[in-house]
């Protein structure tokens, strides 16, 4: 029961904000459409019932004026049933589409609003595989959702309509075993509870192992094509490594556990199967055992034992729906979890705000970047850098080193705005703004002229601004493939991937710009080159950088350096400016 109410405690909060959303009277509109359609189903259902009796009756009789008659309704009521059956399912398709694409931007921008994705990912596999979640599972979920939601309400309605039918068949047609008749009323709906109620609860015995084994399902068919991509992006390395072999034993370990819990669906699935299929079966012939003795005895006409048929076999598949939908269930409930899952997960994110280094704007009327009593630390709390006292100025150029491992990318995320591992608060000039470019710069599908964009759009920038910059940065052959789509990330090398997050710096023009080992791919002629550029163009920009070549000295005035403290973590400490020699010595060291 527990567990019931956690599911639709789930369900509720990922379904019920799509009907609250700005699209929803065309949703609920869809809705209601598709429920009323399938209660006129409903009803017809019944008309069939009846027709049943006086078509089989005009049989028995040979009456061929109602038979005629009877053919004629038949004709009306299934033209209605066709019409009907066909819009339902346009209809719901339609909503299903507007329903999951409201839905995908939602989650989308849950995930990526706040840097929530790399929060995520920060933590582990607490939620693997988003992208499945929002391509898939969000897609099964409004498929499944309504199409069991529409069915158990048919099946609902159905039951309540049929009943009454059949309990009123019941008071005419008393139950007969041999020559006896024992009046018992209700005795058909009775038979036919009981009938459902025992296939229900085997059924649900012999399927409830299906709901993990569709989780893991998804699961593992996600990480193995998550490893093929991460295969796809790394090619060159692979191959440069000779890994093959390797790749293919890690993508074979991945395959087998498809495999393996595949097995394991399919044998599960066979015993649900032989339940099922068999219960449909018996439920075909079970109501003619119960009522034919009294046609054979002549109590009964052969219109009013195919009415009773009828009516039973709406009545017993109404109450089996969880008997027939279980693997449908099964398949929608594992999906359910994956949701639930993502949403927690997205919440586990959100909730670091609350501890998280804060970036502020100052309040004071300062003109520079200041961090005081600035703790980074990792997710699992241990505290890796301590900061007090920093200040940097607008156009000022700063180099931090420290010993690998140190903290230094944590860091400089962490003055971004973006590590929510910590404590203190980096205060910064109302309206300022800051750039974090990390060592292996990130491409976009596209041209290479929206990669030089990227973030914005290329209309941000002025005609001929993007070749001129792209020129500067030593990339002008590329000039006639700034409209060319490409996997540029594969395209370009270590060194021109670099060169390019350069140019996006000089077009962005950020008050305050982070280089993560930026440049580290590039010779130190090309790095030099870049840095001169970068003080050129950008001469009120405060640059602060992570490198270890002393030819880096030149270019900064401010010099620090983390340093192991008594607590375990490392602090932040500014030294006096290196030169020559000593400059080289200092860097080597920190290396060590």
């Amino acid at each position: 029961m527990a567990n019931f109410r956690n599911s639709a405690k789930e369900f509720k909060r990922i379904a019920l904000p799509y009907f609250r959303s700005e699209d929803r009277w065309a949703g609920m509109g869809l809705l209601a459409t598709v429920i009323s359609l399938q209660l006129f189903q409903v009803w017809l259902n019944v008309r069939f019932n009846a027709w049943y009796n006086s078509f089989y009756t005009a049989l028995q009789n040979k009456d061929w004026d109602t038979f005629i008659w009877q053919f004629g309704v038949f004709t009306v009521l299934a033209v209605f049933f066709i019409i009907t059956a066909v819009y339902q399912i346009y209809l719901q398709q339609w909503l299903q589409i507007r329903w999951r694409r409201w839905l995908t931007h939602r989650y989308i921008g849950r995930w990526l609003g706040a840097g929530t994705h790399y929060r995520m990912r920060l933590k582990g596999d607490q939620a693997d595989n988003p992208d499945q979640r929002i391509s898939e599972d969000i897609r099964d979920f409004v498929n499944s959702t309504l199409n069991i939601g529409i069915s158990l309400l048919g099946s609902i309605v159905t039951l309540v309509s049929f009943v009454v039918i059949l309990w009123n068949l019941s008071s005419t047609s008393p139950l007969m075993i041999g020559s006896q008749s024992y009046d018992i009323p209700g005795y058909l709906v009775w038979a036919a509870l009981i009938y459902a109620i025992l296939g229900t609860w085997v059924t649900h015995l012999v399927g409830r192992p299906l709901v993990k084994l569709n989780f893991d399902q998804q699961r593992y068919e996600a990480d193995f094509r998550f490893s093929l991509v991460r295969l796809r992006e790394n090619a060159e390395e692979v191959t440069l490594l000779a890994g093959e072999p390797a790749e293919e034993e890690r993508l074979s370990d991945r395959f087998s556990r498809v495999v393996g819990n595949w097995y394991d669906i399919m044998s599960r699935t066979k015993r649900l199967t032989f339940l099922t299929a068999g219960y449909s079966q018996a439920a075909i012939i079970f109501p003619f055992l119960v009522v034919s003795p009294l046609y054979f005895a002549g109590k009964m006409t052969l219109g009013g034992l195919m009415q009773v048929s009828s009516a039973f076999g709406q009545v017993q598949s109404a109450l089996s729906f969880f008997v027939t939908a279980y693997s449908s269930i099964a398949d929608w409930k594992a999906v359910l979890d994956r949701l639930a899952g993502f949403e927690a997960s997205i919440d586990w994110a959100n909730g670091l705000d609350a501890t998280a280094p804060r970036l502020d704007p100052s309040s004071d009327g300062s003109e520079a970047l200041v961090a005081d009593e600035l703790s980074v630390g990792l997710p699992n709390g241990q505290k890796i850098v301590q900061v007090s006292g920093l200040s940097i100025e607008r156009g000022e150029r700063v180099l931090v080193t420290g010993p690998s491992g140190s903290g230094k990318t944590s860091l400089f995320r962490a003055l971004g705005g973006v590590w929510p591992f910590g404590a203190g608060q980096i205060r910064i000039p109302q309206g300022a703004s800051l750039l974090v470019l990390p060592q292996r710069p990130y491409f976009p599908l596209g041209t290479l002229r929206g990669a030089l964009a990227y973030p914005g759009p290329e209309a941000a920038f002025a005609p001929g601004e993007i070749e001129d910059v792209l020129k500067a940065v030593g990339l002008g052959a590329f000039r006639d493939q700034l409209d060319e789509t490409a996997y540029w990330a594969d395209k370009l090398s270590g060194g021109e991937q670099q060169r390019l997050s350069i140019a996006r710096a000089l077009l962005q023009r950020p008050q305050w710009l982070f280089l993560d080992e930026a440049t580290s791919a590039l010779d130190e002629a090309a790095e030099s080159a870049l840095y001169r550029l970068l003080l050129e163009r950008l001469p009120d920009t405060a640059i602060v950088s992570i490198g270890h070549r002393a030819s880096l000295v030149q270019f900064h005035g401010r010099f620090f350096e983390l340093k192991p403290h008594a607590a375990g973590h490392h602090a932040l400490v500014e030294s006096a400016r290196l030169d020559g020699a000593a400059a080289r010595d200092e860097l080597d060291l920190s290396l060590a």
